[in-house]
């Protein structure tokens, strides 16, 4: 009798582990897709509509920055920084090269950087033309040229500038008011040269609401 031969069991081939994790991704990969678009469809992506408060603030920002508005004074080597101390003008005032909606405000004061203290710099303009005026009750002739002297930025000296002609006649006036017992005395000139400083002072404070002149110094004095 022939012995009976078992039959082959037939094996189940095993499914790939990299075919499972394939399928985990794609799935993993569909559920992001779906959320996105879910999102997207619902606007969570749009921007925000600016609240009644924002738009208020906003209306009001439409102006110059407040720092923008307060008197600039630099620091040798760097930037601009407002001066908290200086005058504030008269708000509304014109101005052409002030920006929009600022208050006129007066120049501010040019800094050195100190490790110690504060200290600020002296800047100086030459008036150009000469002064020539007669002394009061006086044969004698007195010309004089000076230099100003200021803390503050160039707007001083274009304001000084601008108003040429008027500060011209004030100072010259200034100076007809000396005699001759003036001209003996030993601080003559120097109180002379206070005199026109308080007087180009009081002129641009009168037009532009600040004078910033601190000396005044003469290059050249002749009387005779």
């Amino acid at each position: 009798m022939a012995e009976e031969v078992p039959a082959e069991v037939e094996k189940k081939p095993k499914k790939p582990i990299v075919m499972i994790i394939l399928g985990v991704v794609v799935l993993l990969v569909l559920i992001a897709a779906t959320v996105v678009g879910t999102l997207f469809l619902s606007g969570a992506f749009n921007p925000k509509p600016p609240t009644p408060e924002e738009m208020a603030a906003a209306a009001e920002g439409h102006g110059a920055a407040k720092e923008d508005c307060v008197p600039q004074k630099k620091e040798k080597g760097g930037d601009a920084k407002p001066d908290p101390h200086a005058k504030p003008a008269e708000h509304g005032a014109k101005d052409e090269k002030a920006k929009p909606d600022c208050p006129k405000g007066p120049p501010g004061k040019v800094a050195k950087n100190s490790p110690e203290l504060t200290r600020f710099e002296y800047t100086y303009m030459q008036i150009e033309r000469e002064f020539l005026v007669n002394v009061s009750g006086s044969k004698k002739v007195m010309s004089v040229q000076i230099a100003i002297m200021t803390h503050y930025d160039d707007r001083v000296f274009e304001n000084v500038k601008k108003h040429d002609f008027a500060l011209r006649s004030a100072i010259m006036d200034t100076m007809r008011m000396t005699t001759d017992a003036d001209l003996v005395k030993p601080d003559f000139r120097k109180e002379l040269a206070q005199k026109i400083r308080d007087t180009m002072n009081t002129l641009l404070e009168k037009y532009e609401d600040f004078g910033g002149i601190e000396d005044v110094y003469f290059t050249n004095f002749i009387v005779q």
